[in-house]
């Protein structure tokens, strides 16, 4: 499939929204999308579903004085384009006006933009989309003890990202995203386990092997097959590198603008203050060729940059777009849209931190939503492995892990160099110094 409309094409049509707000009076920011895709999808060999997509949308934001407006459409015709900009000014007569409202300053807006290296093409045949999906899951359903199927999907977007506002920025980049991921379930007598595994990039040619997502699927459903819980004990817990990023993620949620000027998150009033061990640092890593979360500019225009957020346990940084940082009083972090390719300090392997751990819990899996941005209170159910003499002992269910987070992420142990690269969170293992555990 050949994208709908050209970079150029998308460029014109914003510069268009902009001249009629400017013609009204106003200033704005226009963002516009388009999207194709295919995804296919097989269980027990089958063809369970088969998509083609194709996805557009137009939005502007107008602004008169400090009153806001905004409008949408998936119509790209010049007349739409027309009524959106006019209903986007309609709306904003009515609105109450906010000071901390309106675009970023000229000057800080972006000027360079890399090219990132995101725009990865594949020239894909539904054919070969369902025979690489069949592959996938009959690797996994060959193992030993896999008696069915969740199923094995096969996914390859394209997208075309365009952002421009009244300042003269207009930036407009492409980018790819293919997936491969599948679902399986053991059985043991008459206990059943589902486990599963998937991996994305914008580079088909950097996906795993297609077996290897099905065999990892297996062997992640397989070894939950005999599970039990355990008594309830205060114990070392240790996340697992495909979930550690949970962790990372909620630090980033309670230092957001949005977060913090609503009064809501346990880390209000924080910066300048140890919130981490002395050792680690988290930092986000914007502009890294090809990576998920990569990008050249935020949200409003601003140019991405490498930052800290802690360094040497120490908050450095909030997390701010324009509007979050004028609530605030504070200058903008170029986060509008979110942090980007997140990283953090790595100080063991695997295999180290369970020894460190000796006796305690491995956390692979974490269910439910019980965690509280207002307070810290985290609480959510759980499975893994027990672990004694440092050593993994036998799989572990129906339990829950409460702590605060305030208190665990400053008395973070250590952080493995297994990290798990699947995602804009990457992390390895995170081995937190003591929760209470839930069980019988």
């Amino acid at each position: 499939m050949s994208m709908t409309h050209t970079r150029t094409t998308l460029q014109d049509k914003i510069a268009l929204a902009l001249e009629l707000a400017q013609t009204a009076g106003a200033t704005a920011e226009v963002g516009v999308y388009q999207d194709q895709g295919m995804v296919a999808s097989v269980r027990h060999g089958e063809v369970d579903t088969f998509e083609l997509t194709r996805n557009h949308g137009f939005s502007v934001t107008v602004y008169l004085g400090q009153r806001k407006g905004h409008a949408s459409s998936t119509d790209f015709g010049d007349d739409a384009i027309r009524r959106t900009v006019q209903a986007a000014l309609d709306i904003a007569h009515f609105t109450a006006e906010d000071p901390c409202s309106g675009l970023a300053d000229a000057a800080l807006m972006a000027t360079d933009i890399p090219d990132l290296d995101l725009h990865h093409p594949r020239e894909l045949t539904p054919e070969q989309a369902i025979a690489m999906a069949r592959q996938c899951e009959a690797a996994g359903l060959n193992q030993p003890s896999i008696c069915n199927s969740d199923g094995a999907t096969v996914a390859s977007v394209e997208s075309l990202r365009a952002y421009g506002n009244s300042h003269g920025l207009i930036v407009a980049y492409p980018q790819t995203r293919h997936s491969l991921s599948c679902a399986l379930i053991a059985q043991q007598g008459d206990r059943m386990e589902r486990g599963g595994w998937s991996f994305s990039h914008r580079n088909a040619a950097r996906l795993p092997d297609v077996d290897s997502i099905g065999l990892k699927a297996a062997e992640r459903a397989s070894r939950r097959l005999g599970s039990r819980s355990v008594s309830t004990c205060t114990v070392p817990v240790l996340f697992a590198a495909e979930i550690s990023g949970g962790l990372l993620g909620h630090l980033i949620n309670a230092i957001s603008g949005g977060s913090l000027y609503r009064h809501a998150s346990f880390l209000e009033n924080a910066l300048g203050k140890h919130v981490m061990p002395d050792w680690m640092s988290v930092s986000e890593h914007p502009r890294l060729r090809g990576e998920t979360g990569s990008a050249p500019v935020d949200g409003d225009g601003l140019p991405t940059r490498e930052q800290y957020f802690v360094r040497d346990g120490v908050l450095e940084s909030y997390v701010l777009g324009t509007y979050s940082a004028r609530k605030l009083g504070l200058h903008s972090t170029a986060n509008a849209g979110g942090v980007r390719n997140l990283r953090c300090t790595s100080t063991h392997s695997l295999p180290e931190l369970l020894r460190h751990m000796d006796r305690g819990l491995l956390v692979t899996d974490v269910m439910g939503q019980g965690v509280n941005i207002v307070s810290g209170h985290y609480s959510r159910g759980a499975a893994g492995f027990w672990v004694e003499n440092g050593a993994i002992q036998f799989p572990v269910s129906e339990i829950t892990i409460a702590g605060n987070l305030k208190d665990m992420l400053a008395n973070i142990v250590g952080v493995g160099d297994d990290i798990d690269r699947r995602g804009n969170i990457q992390t390895g293992s995170i081995l937190l110094e003591q929760m209470k555990v839930g069980g019988k």
